[in-house]
């Protein structure tokens, strides 16, 4: 039960009737768009790739921005520098050169890709042959 008195059909509940259709596509773009996040799962490969760095001594901090059109991640060897690194989302790429990629500290773009794991082996290190 409602405290609101019986509606016939056809008539509104409101009191002003100021009712208006809008269309949906020009509501969608009116409002203010989500920022792009990183998933779950890209954190997580992120994450692992970032505590093997702090574990070696290379990495000591990081920071996550979400932004309208992309999303970073960025480390650093102490929190006063510049970023060592960002690893950047960007979904409008997607279709062309890949929306991941490893940049440097001067904006050097170091990887890009469409998969975030084949992205970030640019942090793999592989093994030299020492020879006595």
């Amino acid at each position: 039960m409602t405290d609101q008195p019986d509606v016939r059909r056809g008539e509104s509940r409101s009191a002003d009737n100021n009712s208006a259709v809008v269309d949906l596509k020009e509501y969608k773009q009116s409002k203010d768009p989500s920022p792009v996040t990183f998933h779950r799962r890209e954190l997580d490969a992120i994450l692992w790739i970032y505590g093997r760095m702090v574990g070696e001594g290379e990495w000591r901090d990081y920071a996550i921005d979400h932004l309208k059109d992309r999303a970073v991640f960025s480390v650093f060897k102490r929190s006063g520098e510049m970023p060592l690194f960002s690893i950047e989302k960007n979904p409008k790429l997607a279709a062309k050169q890949g929306a991941y990629a490893v940049i440097n500290t001067h904006g050097t773009i170091l990887k890009r890709g469409h998969e975030l794991p084949q992205v970030l082996k640019v942090f793999s290190k592989t093994l030299k042959l020492v020879e006595k």
